[in-house]
């Protein structure tokens, strides 16, 4: 008997853990196939992930034989620094166009057809008229269509069957033989792909939103019953995805009904998500930050190895213990001094001189990222989680004599 129940709460165990670690995948995953090593543990979970995002953050999770989609809507659209690495406006219009010539498209397609198709969307007048302009006539536009293919490829939308995207960047013409490369479509995944509440092909010319917070809020809007329980949930499902989806969240970025919530239910909602996540809360006065300290749960890893990641490491020092604002100028002067003490553990391009510039820009991105600092005119504003990093001068100590000789003194 003994036997059985230590078997059963090894089971039981085995069990936790593993749906831990499928959750935290699709965290850091949110559309997921088959190719990735987590999508078996997915579909065995997935009712209980299904209940578990459903019930505290309000995000539908759809899990399929060939696709697992957590459709994570963000709660801060106010955030500057989301978005996907080296991408920016004319990136992303390429990546609407290309998904919208492979939902038309035969079940493979090469990257050549994809361009050509992908010439006559872009010619639309509309996108003509706020300054979009695409040929493939240059490398460095055939470059931009194998960047967006490979972001395809990295989430699963397309899988390459056979051929190489290099010969295709390098030829001389979109036109000419030579590179290509032939791409299964995954439809299931295409379709997955918005995690919109409404696609934006909805909206009739009425309709349609026209400024850019005014798309984005329509994109994610969702229906909140008109009761006090219907708010109070919307609350709980806001503040949710802003703990498990942003590196700490602040008091005084909270409006007041949100704040008043937060205040009482925070302790509550940190210990149920923390359960469930294997993070580690850590409240402060200024507000709340759950904690991966394994380093897995973020994009943006600190510490990290490499020379911006140490860098960073720096210069979040440098600020913490900065009573001012500091500027750009003040911060590259800082990694300047700090060259002659640590380049040599710094790759050889940031050793030359005027490298500190680029560098400062590259640390305080990424402090920005983790919301550990604002940017103000130009000026980096220290938030109060940076104070972890306010650390002071070493307390070296020597040893206590012993008081009696050790075997070595004999």
């Amino acid at each position: 008997m003994t036997d059985a129940r230590h078997i059963a709460r090894q089971q039981s165990r085995h069990h936790s853990d593993e749906r831990a670690q499928a959750l935290r995948a699709l965290l850091m995953a949110p559309l997921m196939t088959p190719a990735h090593e987590d999508f078996a543990a997915v579909r065995r979970h997935a009712d209980e992930l299904r209940g578990w995002f459903a019930r505290e953050a309000g995000w539908p999770l759809h899990i399929e034989r060939d696709c697992a989609r957590l459709y994570k809507r963000p709660a801060d659209l106010h955030d500057p620094s989301r978005g996907l690495p080296d991408y920016e406006c004319r990136r992303y219009v390429l990546l609407s166009l290309a998904c919208a010539v492979l939902e038309r498209a035969d079940p493979q397609i090469t990257l050549r057809v994809l361009g050509e198709r992908l010439l006559l969307l872009a010619a639309d007048p509309t996108l003509a008229s706020r300054g979009f302009r695409f040929a493939l006539t240059a490398a460095h536009e055939r470059r931009e269509l194998v960047a967006v293919c490979r972001s395809l490829l990295q989430w699963g939308v397309l899988r390459r069957v056979a051929g190489d995207e290099e010969g295709y960047v390098h030829g001389a013409a979109a036109a000419t033989e030579g590179g290509d490369a032939l791409y299964d479509i995954q439809r299931r995944v295409l379709a997955g792909l918005l995690a919109a509440v409404r696609g934006p092909s909805t909206w009739s010319a009425e309709q349609a939103p026209v400024t850019l917070e005014e798309r984005l809020s329509a994109l994610v809007t969702e229906h909140v019953p008109d009761s006090e329980e219907g708010h109070r949930t919307a609350l709980r499902h806001h503040l949710a995805r802003r703990l498990l989806d942003d590196p700490v969240v602040y008091l005084e970025a909270l409006d007041e009904a949100q704040r008043a919530y937060f205040i009482n239910q925070r302790g509550a909602m940190a210990s149920r998500l923390c359960d469930a996540t294997g993070l580690a809360a850590e409240q402060r006065a200024e507000g709340l930050a759950l904690v991966d300290e394994d380093g897995q749960l973020t994009d943006v890893a600190m510490p990290a190895e490499g020379t911006e990641a140490h860098a960073t490491l720096l210069v979040a020092e440098f600020l913490a213990n900065r009573p001012a604002p500091a500027s750009l100028e003040d911060i590259a002067a800082f990694l300047a001094e700090a060259r002659s003490r640590y380049g040599h553990y710094w790759r050889k391009s940031a050793r030359e001189a005027g490298a500190e510039q680029e560098l400062a820009g590259i640390a305080l991105e990424r402090l920005r990222k983790l919301q550990l600092i604002a940017l103000d005119a130009g000026h980096a504003r220290p938030l109060p989680a940076l104070a972890r990093f306010a650390l002071g001068e070493a307390d070296i100590r020597k040893p206590a004599a012993a008081s009696t000789p050790s075997l070595f003194d004999l």
